[in-house]
């Protein structure tokens, strides 16, 4: 009988072999966790098709704002849900809009937390697009200079990063030319540079209330086929300014990841999205999965295919299990695992 001179199972073997060799680790410092404000008072709404995830008013995101900046999480992402919506989405650019306020209140109280802002005009217009309408379409340029009002409406509530997920070309330019000219030029840009028009988003468009009103978005947003676009549009965007790059949705773009990790010198950040979570909690209530073991491997999938920052509705869940040690969690609970 042939034995291998290579025997994988040796370093195997052991734990303590197996944490030596492990080539991809993951941290709650990699994690930001997306939330949503809402106008009013006393509001905990969860989100029916994300379950544990939940519109809130400010003083209930500032609670949970401390809970995650204590689970080591160091950063949060914001999007609203405003009192009104219209055509040009005033709301997002107002210096007493719903995110302006969330901002102001969460570094009051929790200053130490990094807020990051999502800047786009779908959340705050009454068509669901993502910019000023023409001609049944949306108009670039002019959306332009509306998301750099938002950007800017931004930093001077005190944000500490920007996040333009619009998909409007020279969007990062004109955000970066904004706040250089008005004194935020320490402000970074993290770019939702490779944004692909996905069926994933829709518990989000619940969440946020974004659906569109007419047609969709995949005049702006990339087509799913594409590979080769994917650096054209982050490329564009390293140009621009961008100073962090991100993909998403996440898990069917793990390619697209490696290769923007490989192209550009810049952090990489990947968007584990809504559907994504939801799949995830629907499996795991059916009984049909381990819940944990499943976050836990989907987040390891994301570092190990180049991302250096996840945004993931799971933050807290993956930040408790790494603060109880995950390996012994799961070695005093798991079976074989084969099939």
């Amino acid at each position: 009988m042939f034995y291998p001179v290579y025997r994988a199972r040796r370093i195997r073997s052991k734990e303590i072999f197996r944490n030596m060799v492990r080539e991809t680790s993951l941290s709650a410092n990699d994690l930001i966790y997306p939330m949503f404000s809402a106008f009013g008072t006393g509001i905990k709404k969860e989100i029916s098709s994300m379950p544990g995830i939940y519109q809130q008013s400010i003083e209930n995101i500032v609670e949970e704002a401390q809970e995650v900046y204590e689970l080591g999480v160091p950063a949060v992402i914001l999007f609203g849900i405003p009192e009104q919506k219209d055509a040009m989405g005033s709301d997002a650019y107002s210096d007493t809009g719903i995110i302006q306020e969330t901002i102001r209140a969460i570094k009051k109280s929790v200053p130490n937390l990094a807020v990051i802002t999502d800047v786009c005009m779908c959340e705050y217009t009454d068509h669901g697009h993502c910019g000023i309408i023409k001609n049944g379409d949306v108009d670039n340029d002019e959306t332009l200079e509306l998301l750099a009002k938002e950007a800017l409406s931004h930093a001077r509530a005190g944000a500490d990063m920007v996040a333009p997920s619009d998909m409007m070309d020279g969007r990062v330019a004109a955000i970066r030319e904004s706040l250089d000219n008005n004194g935020y030029k320490d402000i970074p840009v993290m770019s939702y540079a490779v944004k692909y028009a996905s069926g994933y988003y829709g518990p989000f468009r619940e969440a946020a209330e974004s659906t569109p009103q007419f047609g969709d978005r995949r005049s702006y947003q990339m087509d799913p086929a594409n590979r080769l676009e994917a650096i054209r549009e982050a490329r564009m965007d390293v140009e621009e300014g961008a100073d962090i790059l991100m993909v998403k949705p996440g898990l069917p773009y793990l390619d697209i990841v490696r290769d923007v990790r490989n192209e550009f010198n810049l952090p990489t950040a990947v968007y584990n999205v809504s559907g994504e979570y939801s799949m995830v909690k629907a499996a795991a209530k059916a009984g049909w999965i381990d819940e944990d073991r499943v976050v836990m491997e989907t987040m390891i999938s994301f570092k190990r295919a180049g991302a250096d920052l996840i945004l993931t509705y799971h933050s807290k869940e993956v930040a408790k299990l790494l603060k109880k040690g995950y390996e012994a969690e799961l070695k005093a609970r798991t079976t074989c695992g084969c099939r």
